[in-house]
């Protein structure tokens, strides 16, 4: 795969964030009321940080956060302000949100109160925590790729007029710095009430309980500065992934389109700082695990002085695992220092099949390979988007981890909301795309594919055409990158059953219905103005239904070329 096919646009983190995003969200309810209901609900554990452990509903208090430790000295690895390090919010300085503008509202209300996955969420049953870590599961780790800048909140605001409603939704957001393509982001994270005392702290020990409780064994943890917000963010979520589990771990990622040091001794200190939590992944020998983006952005030789600094300066042996742009080009010249690779691969559904040269390349070297899986890929601000193809990329990616024989697996991403690649739960995909990942990670992990007990389909489709032409006054569009799929419009149903039956569907006002035969069947529909639905039917009655809530419009504000998602597994 060639360079040019990469998703290489991460250098635009070095500038303003520029990502495209709805403004406010048209025809929303008003969200206070729900969210309030919903804090209540969750009561003093979120509210004073408890982690609150879903598997064994024991509710241990958390300690305090520890102090955030900055490295010494910093040098210059600061990042400016924008995508790498966004401002503190402003909440007194930010306008309203644009009347009208495309963002899609929360038609129900939903809201993430950090709960323990539903019963009946899966299709499957998912082994418990303890079964996906030991053994020849355990060793097939499963990592999240975790972005600084977009945590559940900003401000602890309600999300009716929250920073990322008022500023990054809203394409007049942050003084109008985003009007050219339309917002800074297209959605955002669930929505979570807001909590008292020390709300960040209790909000990233949500998302680690989020990700372990679908399967996930740590982060990767994108180190966009070496002070600053990021960084400060950082060492909150060392201290915040131990408080949750012991167990779950971060691996660092030094992300060298944002970090600018030439010093190998200054990233040394940081990656020890942080290296230092127990939190931070380490092989069973002690070894620390550094994976930095875009590894060849330095020479092997460079970073071979950051790991013996590192080693004589602080005690910390190495364990290697550069992350390439383009493997291809570099891998020989790192082999020698290198525990194993990556790459950030493509996010389109086609072109996957060099993941298996890849993979074999790797272990031809003697080298670990972890494998990355995506959803999608859409980036307003830089005017690139993938065709995901519904769910084609997501089935796509995992089948080559499981298949090719990755080691481990880095999902790219877990909250990029700037490149439209996020799997954790978001306010227009909800837990489709994590619930989706359980299943394949089960796999993956344990070597047999789960069984399915009960029936649950997946719904996913744009709410534009792929050709719509916004009015809002966006001037810069996305068009698809070089080595995508062509565009398509389409809404997909995707049906997990444990018996064959009829799915009835809905798309506007084409109604039909298909047989879908036992196990996982992909069904693509044309899309069409209005909402989609799909319900399962065996012998006469209706089963498992899911509404994506969300209409398509032939006429848009803003562009907006994400899918959307629903399941029937959870109550929308």
């Amino acid at each position: 795969m060639s360079a040019d096919r990469r998703s290489d646009g991460r250098a635009a983190r070095r500038g303003p964030h520029r990502h495209r995003r709805r403004s406010g969200f048209r025809g929303r309810r008003p969200l206070l009321a729900l969210l309030i209901s919903a804090f209540l609900l969750v009561g003093v554990c979120a509210a004073t940080g408890i982690a609150w452990d879903p598997f064994n509903g024991a509710s241990p208090q958390a300690g305090s956060a520890p102090a955030i430790g900055i490295p010494s000295p910093t040098g210059p690895g600061s990042a400016a302000p924008g995508a790498s390090d966004p401002a503190t919010p402003q909440p007194a300085d930010s306008p309203p949100p644009t009347k009208g503008a495309a963002a899609k509202g929360n038609p129900k209300g939903a809201v993430d109160t950090g709960a323990a996955r539903p019963s009946g969420a899966l299709p499957f049953d998912l082994p418990q925590p303890a079964a996906l870590r030991s053994g020849a599961a355990g060793g097939k780790l499963v990592f999240a790729h975790y972005f600084t800048p977009y945590p559940l909140s900003l401000d602890n605001a309600s999300a009716d007029g929250d920073y990322y409603t008022r500023n990054y939704l809203n394409p007049g957001g942050e003084s109008g710095k985003h009007e050219k393509y339309g917002g800074l982001l297209r959605d955002r994270p669930l929505p979570t009430p807001p909590k008292a005392g020390d709300w960040e702290y209790a909000n990233l020990q949500q998302e680690v309980r989020t990700a372990r409780a679908a399967g996930i064994d740590g982060f990767t943890l994108d180190m966009l500065s070496l002070s600053g917000k990021n960084w400060d963010r950082s060492n909150l979520l060392m201290a915040a992934a131990r408080s949750v589990d012991p167990a779950f771990k971060i691996m660092l990622m030094p992300d060298m389109t944002s970090l600018n040091t030439d010093d190998p001794g200054v990233l040394a200190d940081a990656i020890a700082t942080l290296g230092g939590a127990p939190a931070a992944h380490r092989l069973p020998d002690g070894r620390l695990v550094v994976s930095p983006f875009k590894a060849e952005a330095k020479s092997a030789a460079w970073w071979t002085q950051v790991m013996e600094i590192l080693k004589t300066r602080h005690g910390v042996r190495t364990a290697f695992v550069p992350l390439f742009l383009d493997f291809g080009a570099h891998n020989g010249a790192f082999a020698p220092i290198s525990y194993g690779f990556s790459e950030w691969g493509s996010r389109s559904y086609v072109g996957q099949e060099s993941s298996t040269r890849d993979v074999r390349r790797a272990h031809d070297l003697g080298k670990i390979w972890m494998q990355p899986v995506s959803v999608q890929d859409a980036r307003p601000n830089q005017g690139i988007y993938d065709e995901a193809g519904n769910t084609a990329t997501l089935r796509s990616t995992w089948t080559h981890a499981i298949e090719d024989g990755a080691d481990w697996v880095q999902l790219t991403t877990w909250n990029d909301y700037s490149e439209g690649s996020q799997f954790a739960p978001s306010l227009h995909n909800g837990h489709a795309y994590l619930d989706l990942t359980s299943y394949y990670l089960t796999k993956f992990k344990t070597g047999s594919w789960p069984k399915i007990v009960r029936d649950t389909l997946y719904l996913t489709a744009r709410t534009q055409f792929a050709s719509a032409d916004p009015t809002g006054g966006q001037s810069l569009l996305m068009a698809p990158r070089k080595g995508s799929a062509a565009p398509r419009d389409t809404v997909e149903v995707l049906s997990f059953l444990a018996e064959p039956a009829v799915v009835r569907t809905a798309v506007g006002s084409a109604k039909d219905t298909h047989e879908a035969p036992a196990g996982i069947h992909s069904q693509l529909l044309p899309l069409k103005p209005g909402t989609a639905s799909a319900e399962v039917v065996r012998d006469g009655r209706g089963g498992a239904d899911v509404e994506l809530p969300y209409p398509v419009d032939r006429t848009v504000e803003v562009q907006d070329l994400q899918y959307y998602a629903a399941t029937s597994g959870r109550e929308q």
